[in-house]
């Protein structure tokens, strides 16, 4: 059993990539791109930065993730915000993505054994006035 963690990491979200292969002298090699690793920096350092210290978590948990997604300009006019401008962020990056970068960021972190231990999972994509996300993290076996 844990205390419940809620953290907010500023930043612009990006999602985990897919691995892509390549074809060199007739071998083929995969990799990661690098395109989240920025991104799961910030978490990193924003956990070290707020999150109490606690032992590695050996219990199933609940993740919720709220990313708050930067509007475009074509939302805006002189008056502010366009009244037809969308809430919900419904475009890529994808929620799944989203959500895969900020747990391979928690593992890595050592925050819990494997990303595995996440039994519920909500995923929330909006526009909003703060790029970042909200990461609340909570003991799902009580």
């Amino acid at each position: 059993m844990f205390t419940p963690i809620s953290i907010f990491v500023r930043g612009e979200p990006k999602g985990q990539p897919r691995p892509r292969a390549f074809a060199r002298g007739g071998m083929v090699r995969m990799y990661d791109p690098a395109t989240a690793e920025g991104w799961k920096s910030a978490i990193a350092d924003e956990w070290r930065r707020s999150a109490p210290p606690m032992p590695k978590i050996e219990v199933p948990v609940s993740l919720h993730l709220y990313f708050s997604m930067p509007r475009p300009k074509s939302h805006s006019n002189k008056k502010g915000l366009k009244a037809d401008a969308p809430i919900w962020h419904a475009k890529k990056p994808d929620a799944d993505n989203l959500s895969k970068a900020v747990m391979d960021a928690l593992t890595q972190l050592g925050v819990w054994q494997d990303d595995d231990q996440v039994v519920v999972l909500k995923v929330v994509k909006r526009f909003g006035p703060i790029s970042g996300c909200t990461i609340t993290l909570t003991d799902a076996s009580i």
